[in-house]
């Protein structure tokens, strides 16, 4: 049974940082294309990074600069590292894992950030 569970988020004023993990299960986590995505209230569920299974990333152009996605497959972990916290960066975040050719993936719980201003 696949599972994925994110921790790390909470309340952290404007300019701070945050560091989010996601603990996989279930899965071979080191074949697994690892994302977080991040819904803020009365918004869609937004892509904002992605790490490939050789260690590729990529990033929304909200948050290239400021967030930073990492991965360790000795604990089947993927990693946000969040710096220079905006106001809009509060959300939701979720943990996405998704294996070679598959769609769609395996979603966490998901883990709330909020940023005061």
């Amino acid at each position: 049974q696949v599972q994925l569970v994110e921790s790390g988020g909470g309340l952290v004023q404007a300019g701070g940082s945050l560091r989010l993990s996601c603990a996989a299960s279930g899965i071979i986590f080191r074949i697994n294309t690892m994302a977080w995505y991040r819904q803020a209230p009365g918004k869609q569920r937004e892509w904002v990074a992605a790490i490939t299974a050789i260690g590729g990333t990529n990033y929304a152009d909200s948050v290239k600069g400021r967030f930073t996605i990492s991965r360790d497959n000795a604990k089947n972990t993927v990693y946000l590292q969040m710096n220079s916290l905006k106001a809009e960066d509060t959300a939701v975040y979720y943990c996405n894992g998704r294996a070679p050719g598959s769609s769609g993936g395996s979603w966490g719980q998901g883990t709330q950030v909020t940023v005061s201003s």
